[in-house]
């Protein structure tokens, strides 16, 4: 195979690359997770894309003397989820790249 044959071998290797992650990209934008905190009493939901798309707080935990736990436990659900949602694009796009990591594509979780 020629030098030429080569570079056009691997370039239609990477535009077929290119589409898989664009494709994986659009179903993980579709795709949530929900994590909790509190036991259940704060709950955030995020989508594979890292899109925080709902919080949800137990009516019981909001304590107007307590206003720092219930940040805390935002925070901690928020994180959960966010942690949850590049796991996810992690294991959806790290088959497609195969393991050649992010190679600057900001891409998330990877």
């Amino acid at each position: 195979m020629s030098p030429r044959q080569n570079v056009n071998k691997m370039m239609q290797q990477v535009q077929k690359m290119q589409q898989e992650m664009q494709r994986a990209q659009e179903e993980l934008a579709r795709e949530t997770v929900t994590a909790s905190a509190g036991g259940g009493a704060v709950k955030a939901t995020m989508t594979g894309g890292l899109e925080l798309v709902s919080v949800e707080i137990a009516p019981e935990v909001v304590d107007p003397e307590d206003v720092e736990m219930l940040e805390d436990m935002v925070l901690a659900a928020v994180n959960e989820a966010l942690s949850s949602a590049q796991q996810l694009a992690s294991k959806r796009l790290g088959g497609i790249t195969g393991g050649l990591g992010d190679m600057g594509l900001n891409l998330p979780g990877l």
